[in-house]
């Protein structure tokens, strides 16, 4: 028996907010229930107590909106506040004729201590904390934070704009986005909270104001007329209770207002309020400045010689501290930088996995205020994690004063992958048609896809898209051509870093996939090894669950050879490589393989099982070259994008022959065109 009361009284035990509740609603009940005196002592303890935890936290903080719950906490300290004093009220004005002890022991204490014997003087300090607070203290916060609530409305968007504009620039993720949008929210609603708070302050000083006059004028005339003191007792009893009563319920007052005066004048100062004060006031010459002020009060005529010649000892000899400690930073700053070392001969390892070099022609484009190829590097990235899906690595831009000037060249992997001239502030002009542009200007080719084009002054912009044609500046020539060679080789940018940070980025939901399939059924290399080819052919590995789960299919089916993995994986996604194959007209337009061919090409396999190998005749596959373009030409000549489609078990054979001249064909086998999709024959390949 005696073990179960304790275990009920646990389970009884409300929870936090259940707790709070009951707490909310017993401050309104004090409003309406008369306490007895030692209830009221016990209230009256708390808030001063409150009050002085809520400062105390106020100095300790770090930065504003580590004391988001302010606000709240003030609201509640304030209904505490006024809840006793509404009980003092009753207290006094109905048992005040009984003595100095009938409000309880706390509002006889502080009535004693500050009246000293003297109403009048009890009356008169009483309101000079009363000023103190209302005029002082209350109005400079709630003028602060009304000004802090405005300005920090009024920077919302400008913050916002720069935490998208730094996630677009790959400066930071998506968690660090979502994170600092939260900080920008709750710093805004913080701020607005505090401006309506401040007006509980300001409520509280006035409501003192009020409840001191009614106990003081009230209740001499309760105690002189009902009770029969005389007006001397009357007039002495109940200006002792009121000052009392006032005392107790201002000093927490006092203490919560210079609470919020330090949160809200707190913004943009980082630290707690002790080093900023100390960092800010200690300097070496305000210091010596105020040393020498001191000194000289202490020489004039009548001044107390010794406080003022303490403080101008003690404020020296600080000044002299922080002199010195300043002079030893100035000489740590001016020293001469240390030789530096060799740096170890693994720098010399690391490589820039895209880089691109200007001449000192072309540096324009990547400086100044604006810069325009920063602006579309930003966007290429952003294209590329969309439609291929991973974010390119970072690309560096430095100048090479051994290229001419108006030429750039971009490297993968430190090799050259490609390079062009512009001419700044020439703009570009490109006829789709592939004829050469019919507007004068220096006449080179496209970089990009080598098609006939002119270099033009601004004035013929005009005239230039009135003919049809495409024309772009400088900046977006180069962008489109490293955007070109960042697709050619989007298979070797994928490391196996990248990889693994591409697993470690799916959803929950598909983290058990990972496990069962890594490392038990595939290695992470294989993983990479799957998306660089699908890369290499221009396919998105946005939708890497599905291809996780065709490489688990095919390796559970005993296919261990890449290419063949690769085709169950390519299987599982004909939906997606259909999609991206159909044309305008919602159609696939199709170049098929001849009987002839399909069987040549089988024929030609050799090797012991998912090992096989083309060996086909030279001859033979010149024939299929000549083949495969003459029906790419009549496909191109009717207006039809065509990819090629053949079996699947040569398809890998013939997409190594067929990128040797023509690396931008599509090839699908048949199985990865979806059952759904329309197709539409344009050729055929004729043996």
């Amino acid at each position: 028996m005696n073990l179960a009361l304790p275990i009920w009284l646990g389970r009884a035990r409300p929870s936090g907010d259940v707790a709070l509740a009951l707490g909310v609603v017993a401050l309104v009940a004090v409003l309406l229930v008369p306490l007895p005196a030692w209830l009221l002592d016990a209230g009256l303890a708390i808030s001063i107590t409150a009050s002085v935890l809520v400062l105390m936290v106020a100095l300790f903080m770090q930065r504003p909106l580590d004391f988001t719950a302010f606000p709240t906490v003030l609201l509640l300290v304030t209904l505490l506040r006024l809840a006793l004093n509404v009980a003092t009220t009753r207290t006094i004005l109905t048992h005040g004729h009984e003595g100095q002890q009938s409000a309880g022991h706390v509002v006889s204490a502080f009535g004693s201590f500050l009246m000293g014997g003297d109403v009048l003087v009890g009356l008169i300090v009483f309101a000079i904390l009363l000023v103190v607070n209302f005029v002082v203290v209350t109005k400079g916060s709630g003028r602060i934070a009304e000004v802090a609530a405005r300005f920090s409305l009024d920077a919302m968007p400008g913050k916002q704009m720069a935490i998208d504009a730094d996630l677009s620039a790959g400066l930071i993720s998506e968690a660090e986005a979502r994170k600092r949008r939260k900080e920008l929210e709750e710093e805004s609603g913080f701020y607005g909270a505090m401006d309506g708070a401040a007006k509980f302050v300001r409520g509280d000083a006035i409501a003192g104001l009020v409840t001191t006059g009614i106990n003081l004028l009230a209740g001499i005339a309760i105690g002189a007329l009902r009770h029969g003191l005389s007006f001397g007792d009357a007039v002495q009893t109940f200006s002792f209770l009121t000052v009392g009563d006032g005392l107790v319920g201002q000093i927490p007052a006092l203490l919560v207002s210079v609470a919020a005066g330090i949160v809200v004048t707190k913004g943009g100062v980082e630290g707690t309020a002790d080093k900023a004060i100390a960092g800010q006031l200690g300097g070496a010459k305000p210091l010596a400045l105020a040393s020498g002020a001191a000194a000289f009060m202490a020489l004039l005529p009548g001044m107390p010689m010794l406080p003022f010649l303490g403080l101008a000892g003690v404020a020296g000899w600080v000044a002299r501290q922080q002199w010195l400690a300043e002079k030893v930073k100035l000489a740590v700053a001016e020293a001469p930088p240390p030789v530096p070392s060799e740096p170890p001969a693994s720098e010399a390892l690391k490589i820039d996995l895209l880089r691109l070099e200007l001449g000192y022609g072309l540096l324009s484009l990547a400086a100044g205020d604006a810069p325009r190829l920063s602006e579309q590097i930003k966007a290429l990235r952003r294209t590329t994690a969309q439609e291929l899906g991973f974010v390119l690595p970072s690309v560096r831009i430095q100048d090479n004063l051994q290229l001419p000037p108006d030429t750039y060249v971009v490297r993968v992997k430190e090799i050259e992958a490609g390079r062009g001239v512009l001419k700044p502030p020439l703009h570009l002009a490109i006829d789709p048609s592939g004829n050469p542009p019919p507007v004068p200007g220096e006449r080179v080719n496209e970089p990009s896809f080598g098609l006939p084009a002119a270099w033009i002054e601004e004035s013929l912009r005009e005239e230039a898209l009135a003919t049809g044609c495409t024309v772009v500046d400088a900046a977006g020539v180069l962008a489109t051509h490293l955007t070109e060679i960042v697709r050619d080789n989007m298979a070797e940018l994928l490391s196996f870093a990248e990889t693994q940070k591409l697993l470690d980025e799916l959803p929950p939901e598909h983290k058990r996939l990972v496990t069962d399939l890594i490392p038990s059924q595939a290695t992470l290399g294989t993983v990479q090894r799957v998306l660089q080819s699908l890369l290499a052919e221009r396919i998105s590995v946005r939708d890497l669950p599905t291809i996780l789960e065709g490489i688990q299919e095919a390796v559970a089916g005993g296919t261990r050879s890449l290419p063949g993995i690769v085709s169950v994986v390519r299987v599982r996604l004909a939906r997606q490589i259909s999609d991206a194959a159909r044309a305008p007209h919602g159609a696939i337009p199709i170049i098929s393989l001849s009987a002839e061919w399909e069987r040549d090409f089988a024929e030609a396999l050799s090797g012991p099982g998912e090992e096989k190998q083309l060996a086909m005749a030279p001859s033979r596959l010149s024939a299929f070259m000549t083949a495969l373009r003459d029906a790419f030409d009549a496909a191109q000549a009717m207006g039809e994008p065509a990819v090629l489609v053949c079996s699947g078990g040569i398809r890998t054979h013939v997409r190594a022959v067929v990128e040797r001249f023509r690396p931008q064909t599509t090839v699908l086998a048949h199985a990865e065109i979806h059952p759904r999709a329309r197709i539409r024959t344009v050729g055929v390949v004729a043996g």
